[in-house]
């Protein structure tokens, strides 16, 4: 039996050095991460997919094609009209006889003044553009939503590492603990504790594989596919400090510039509303009474003397200075943010490099000391496990470290427009 139990030990121990391999990148991101799959899905086919799949895309292209119909609509002249008058059709005395009616047929043509079809056409215009730059505001959203999954995926690939590292450890000092036992070294309910040690780390290794498959699902999602892929996890160990995005100008504050020209272009629509357009009039009339024709000639023009448009000019000018302030307050927040977030890749950065080169390594340290000084008979059973639980805790702080700080990437590109050159042309513009 003793032999038996150490072989299984040394296959155990095999084990936990293969899997060790991988969990070494926890304290070396430099090092290759071994893969399920040869090919692994990357960030950039990850947005790819999901950018190519997005079901909004049809309401956006006609949204964009309705609002193209309006610019053609807003460079439409108003509609002529024609009229038929019919006078002394009927009557009595000298006018009961159909001899004596008139007719008159017109045709008459609103001139519009004070230049309101180009007021029109310019709205028209800049709404075109607001509704692209909604387009792309939606897409960068579904770009950080796609990022903020990815790393949320990459993060439970590695937690599961960990999980798996643990139950590996937890089945090398079970093992241990079993040889102690037999050889009367240790009582027996260190062997029961070490079982239930060994369930524990077996229960929550199956949990944190769920996750990883939860976590790929999810991110699946975003293009309607299965997770049935592999990850890049060594991006995930790679940090790098925020830089100041080099284009102030993003889709936000460019659709917030756009929104202002619309409410610009309404302040013009609005003054040119307050100048009356007149309408001219001519046509033939028909005397019966000796069936002679006769040509006239007529117009009209309003008299404002109640309704000026005063009060929707005004109410085009308050839209104006709401659309003006706000850009400046947007131009203030993503600075404050941009700040923020810098600040905050910067620490997070520099926490997972202390970690990866301060902390994991003295935890490695004192799990081989601790190790060492059971199998002498120096130290307890507790102190291996505590040792290796601070080992465990100080991996798992390492990735939810780095979690926020790709969460934090993804929110700063977002700001910046990192990935606005991945965002398609919409189907209408290329046409």
């Amino acid at each position: 039996m003793p032999i038996l139990h150490r072989s299984r030990a040394f296959a155990r121990l095999a084990q936990a050095s293969r899997i060790a391999a991988l969990i070494l990148a926890l304290a070396a991101p430099g090092m290759a991460l071994a893969q399920a799959k040869p090919a692994p899905l990357t960030l950039s086919e990850a947005i790819g997919r999901a950018t190519g799949a997005d079901p909004a895309a049809t309401a956006a292209e006609a949204r964009l094609e309705a609002a193209r119909a309006d610019l053609r609509q807003a460079g439409v002249r108003p509609n002529p009209s024609i009229g038929l008058e019919l006078e002394n059709f009927a009557g009595s005395g000298a006018y009961s006889l159909l001899d004596r009616s008139e007719a008159t047929a017109s045709y008459q043509q609103t001139f519009e003044r004070g230049g309101k079809r180009a007021a029109r056409t310019d709205a028209a215009a800049a709404g075109i553009e607001a509704v692209r730059l909604r387009q792309a505001v939606r897409r960068l959203d579904l770009i950080k939503a796609v990022q903020v999954a990815y790393a949320e995926a990459l993060a439970a690939e590695a937690e599961l590492l960990i999980a798996e590292a643990r139950l590996i450890a937890a089945h090398r000092s079970q093992a241990d603990i079993v040889r102690r036992v037999r050889s009367a070294r240790d009582p027996l309910f260190a062997g029961a504790r070490a079982e239930t040690l060994t369930a524990q780390a077996e229960i929550a290794r199956d949990q944190a594989r769920q996750a990883a498959v939860e976590a790929r699902a999810e991110l699946a999602r975003h293009w309607g596919g299965a997770p049935e892929f592999a990850l890049e996890l060594e991006t995930f160990f790679k940090v790098s400090q925020a830089q100041t995005a080099p284009e102030p100008e993003t889709a936000d504050l460019a659709l917030l510039v756009a929104e202002r020209d619309v409410a610009e272009a309404r302040v013009r629509v609005e003054r040119a509303r307050q100048m009356a357009d007149p309408t001219l009039k001519a046509g033939l009339r028909y005397f019966g009474d000796g069936s002679e024709v006769a040509f006239i000639v007529g117009g009209t023009i309003p008299l404002q003397r109640y309704d000026t448009n005063k009060a929707g000019v005004e109410r085009a000018l308050a839209e104006r200075n709401a659309a003006e302030a706000d850009i400046v307050a947007a131009r203030l927040a993503r600075e404050r943010e941009i700040a923020r977030l810098t600040a905050r890749l910067a620490a997070s950065a520099l926490e997972s490099e202390r970690i990866r080169a301060e902390v994991i390594p003295a935890a490695i340290r004192t799990v081989e000391l601790v190790r060492d000084g059971f199998n002498r008979g120096g130290f307890q059973y507790l102190d291996v496990t505590e040792a290796e639980r601070a080992l465990a805790d100080a991996r798992a702080r390492r990735v939810n470290v780095l979690r926020q700080h790709h969460i934090d990437q993804a929110a700063f590109d977002r700001l910046s427009g990192r990935h606005a050159g991945l965002i398609p042309t919409p189907v209408a513009e290329r046409r």
